[in-house]
């Protein structure tokens, strides 16, 4: 997202919030009453990047203690993420975090991209930082390698409630490939934006905002780059910390899943769940320019893009979250009424520093240069139609260390600019 402060106004102003089930956001301009928005008083929307941790094939929520898991993932935040992690504040386990907030010990999770050339190879596709319009105060992000930007949105002071030490969830389903069938039109929680031209080109309005260059299936044409967005639900049942499914402890509020708009979370919860939390939203982008030689995608024209799960539709891109910001300082943001990466009251970090924090990789395996098979050639679960259903499979298939190479074949590399 590439919004100065004035731009949020403008867009803040135009937005329209999605208030019946099943029904998708609309670019079309429409007023709304205005506010001042990021003054002290008003909504809160921090965003800012994370630096990569670790590539690996574990995943301590759904399939806690296996190394390996079945598909692989990048990992940023805390020091303290390992295959097993319990509900526990983990802030307290962590020495470092690879965030720009340095109290955010949190740990976010997301699948990685591959590029399938014609030959059969893979190829992980490179990561590159996000952009900012704020000069001058945000110079962690552009300057990360790899990780993700990360949102937190609250509609003002006492709007919602940050998240409980040992606090976890999960967005999305792994076993997916076609669009979600279910109560909620979902295409405003999960996308991937294609970038028309250089230097972000198209990166007009919010995330799932713009059918043009919006699509919750993976972009079916070549990109100057292409941009995951993964929104997390913003109701609480104010209990569980956790539940079986990593799903059920958290909701969509009674109007349907909010769009992304920098300012507002829910109209109203259920009684299921009815606390108010902030709206984490996590944004990766792939650069995928070096892959856009049409003689090396399939041969019958379809899009070469693969995910880490195996999924070439892109329907079973995820996110997993576990919570760990340090004491209350995620509440004293959520209630600061700030914007962007610098939030009075919150400590930040170097990305230097930041680069210094890492983890070992558990599972010994090749994931760079050109792959006979993803990593641990992942297993194809049943197809499921709802993100309602199991998330992940479970059981892992062997160690898949895909040490085939293919050199001179697939796609080579380009000057990253298409």
């Amino acid at each position: 997202m590439t919004l100065t402060t004035t731009a949020v106004v403008a867009v803040a102003a135009t937005l329209v919030a999605v208030t019946q089930a099943g029904s998708t956001p609309s670019p079309s301009p429409s007023p709304r009453p205005e506010r001042p928005p990021y003054n002290g008083t008003g909504p809160t929307m921090l965003r800012f990047g994370c630096h990569q941790l670790v590539i690996d094939r574990i995943d301590p929520l759904v399939n806690p203690g296996a190394i390996p898991s079945p598909h692989q993932h990048q990992i940023v935040g805390g020091d303290a993420f390992n295959a097993s992690m319990r509900l526990s504040d983990i802030s307290a386990s962590s020495s470092c975090t690879t965030c720009s907030y340095s109290d955010d010990f949190s740990n976010y999770w997301t699948s990685n991209l591959y590029f399938g050339a014609r030959n059969g190879s893979y190829k992980r596709v490179p990561q590159i930082p996000n952009h900012t319009d704020w000069d001058g105060l945000d110079e962690f992000t552009p300057r990360t390698n790899g990780g993700l930007v990360a949102y937190y949105v609250s509609p003002g002071k006492s709007e919602v409630t940050a998240f409980k030490p040992g606090f976890r969830m999960f967005v999305g389903d792994a076993a997916l490939r076609s669009a979600p069938q279910g109560r909620w039109n979902l295409s405003s929680q999960t996308c991937f934006r294609c970038y028309s031209g250089p230097d972000f080109g198209g990166d007009r309005l919010p995330p799932c905002w713009d059918p043009a260059v919006d699509t919750q299936h993976l972009p079916d044409r070549p990109c100057y780059g292409i941009r995951s967005n993964v929104v997390f639900p913003t109701c609480w049942d104010g209990k569980n910390l956790d539940s079986a499914d990593h799903k059920s402890h958290v909701a969509y509020p009674v109007e349907g899943p909010h769009v992304f708009d920098g300012i507002n979370t829910a109209k109203e919860c259920p009684p299921s769940h009815p606390v108010k939390i902030p709206q984490v939203m996590v944004e990766i982008i792939y650069d995928t320019t070096v892959f856009n030689d049409p003689s090396e995608w399939p041969e019958d024209g379809s899009q070469p893009f693969v995910l880490s799960t195996g999924d070439r539709s892109g329907y079973s891109q995820h996110a997993d979250y576990v919570f760990g910001w340090k004491g209350d300082a995620l509440q004293r943001g959520m209630d600061a009424g700030c914007i962007a990466a610098h939030c009075p009251g919150l400590a930040t970090q170097t990305v230097e520093e930041a680069t210094r924090c890492k983890v070992r990789e558990l599972v010994d395996e090749k994931y760079e240069g050109w792959l006979d098979t993803l990593p641990g050639d992942p297993p194809q679960p049943p197809v499921t139609a709802s993100s309602a259903l199991t998330p992940c499979p479970t059981t892992p298939r062997g160690k898949g260390n895909g040490k085939g190479k293919r050199e001179g074949k697939g796609k080579a590399e380009g000057n990253g600019k298409g």
